[in-house]
Order: C-alpha cells, then structure tokens, then sequence
C-alpha cells in the first residue's frame, strides 16, 4: 500500500524545505514527480532548483524537457507519471492523480496559506476514509521534522 505523507510548513517556505526532501529521495535510488498547480510555480520551481545552494547538484528537469522520461526529479502540473516514478511530491494544493500507483505519497502546504491548509485536511478525510496509512509531520521551531500523527 502506498506511504501517504503529509509535511506541514510552519517555519520556512517550500523553497527553504523542499530541496533536502528532494536530494534524500535521490539518494535512495527513487524516482520523483513534484506535481505544482501551474506551469509558472513549475519554472520557478525548476530555476529554483537549479540554484538553492551552490555546493549542490541535483539532477531534474520538466515535462517541457526535451527527454522527460530520464529525469530523475521531474517538475510537472499533469497528473502523469512521465519518468515512471516512484514517489510523488504534491505542492500548493495540487490534486493528486491515483496515487496507487506510488511507494509514497507526500502533500507538503503551507500552514499559513488557509486555502492549502484547508485542501490538507480535505486530503486527509479522503484518504484517511479510504483505508490509506498516513502520518503527518509538521516542521519544529528549529526546522527540523517532527512527526505528530
């Protein structure tokens, strides 16, 4: 059964959080979705990524990429799974495709953002009604991840 995660923002942005999420599941030989709401949250994103720490490499591209299925980190706003991978990031209130079809599962909102706040819970019911296993992690005054459910 597909890992439903749930990583509540309370003390940095997405853009602060989400590269070391991103960089652990490639370290771990997966293959990543990050699935935005719109395509100019998706290039920023990917510019983003390309610059958030100079020491740091991580390989990723986009749907609009030339080569979509090789990228081991693809930015997407489809519910397709071009490059066949294993676990699927949902960012700002994207809706999520079957997500069967995954090892895991994480939704990460902001937690002062009321409507990503409000599609979390929405997401939380849904699943949580459908028999998944979630857990939900919410971020410590330090930025570390604390798991509280």
């Amino acid at each position: 059964m597909t890992e439903v995660l749930f990583y509540h923002l309370t003390e940095s942005k997405l853009e602060e959080a989400l590269p070391a999420l991103l960089e652990k599941s490639v370290e771990r030989g997966w293959r990543v979705v990050l699935q935005t709401v719109g395509e100019e949250r998706r290039d920023a994103l990917d510019q983003h990524l390309w610059t958030y720490r100079e020491e740091s490499f991580l390989p990723h591209g986009t749907d609009q990429s030339a080569h979509p299925a090789d990228q081991p980190v693809l930015l997407t706003v489809s519910p397709e799974n071009a490059n066949g991978g294993n676990i699927r990031f949902l960012v700002d209130g994207a809706e999520p495709p079957e997500i069967e079809a995954y090892e895991r599962v994480v939704f990460m909102f902001d937690g002062y953002d009321a409507a990503q706040l409000e599609g979390a819970r929405s997401q939380w019911k849904r699943l949580k009604g459908g028999g998944h296993n979630l857990t939900y992690w919410q971020q410590a005054p330090d930025g570390r991840w604390v798991k509280k459910a």
